[in-house]
């Protein structure tokens, strides 16, 4: 039932912007913002367990704790870079939001960097390099 409340909260948030953006589009923004964030703080609340059930997958394998923590880094750059490209689309900033997804993007394969390091290695390894 929790989905019934954010998306509740999205609709109304999303019906008052429309009405206030003619009048006062600054308070429109800060309404489509804060909405926003109460989602993804009510998400993030939830999303506890499923980071435990990853952890102990991860564990349970034997691989590094590092791929698990690329992962949960490469994640949140993912969440948090969508956040602030849909803000920034919101807010009327097309070329602003683009430059943000692009440092996700960048952002993204500097931390995966290891993990394809550790992919090469093992790939020389069993050629027999």
């Amino acid at each position: 039932m929790e989905i019934v409340a954010l998306c509740g909260i999205a609709v109304l948030a999303a019906a008052f912007s429309v009405m206030l953006r003619k009048y006062n589009p600054e308070y429109s923004f800060i309404i489509s913002l804060g909405a926003g964030v109460l989602i993804l703080l009510l998400i993030l609340s939830k999303i506890t367990p499923a980071v435990s059930q990853i952890k102990n997958l991860l564990s349970a394998t034997g691989l590094s704790s590092e791929y698990g923590g690329i992962l949960f880094k490469s994640l949140g750059v993912c969440f948090l870079t969508q956040f602030a490209a849909d803000s920034c689309r919101d807010s009327g900033e097309g070329a602003m939001a683009s430059k943000v997804e692009l440092a996700g993007k960048i952002m993204i394969v500097l931390l995966s960097l290891p993990l394809f390091e550790k992919i090469a290695q093992t790939a020389v390894q069993l050629i027999g390099g």
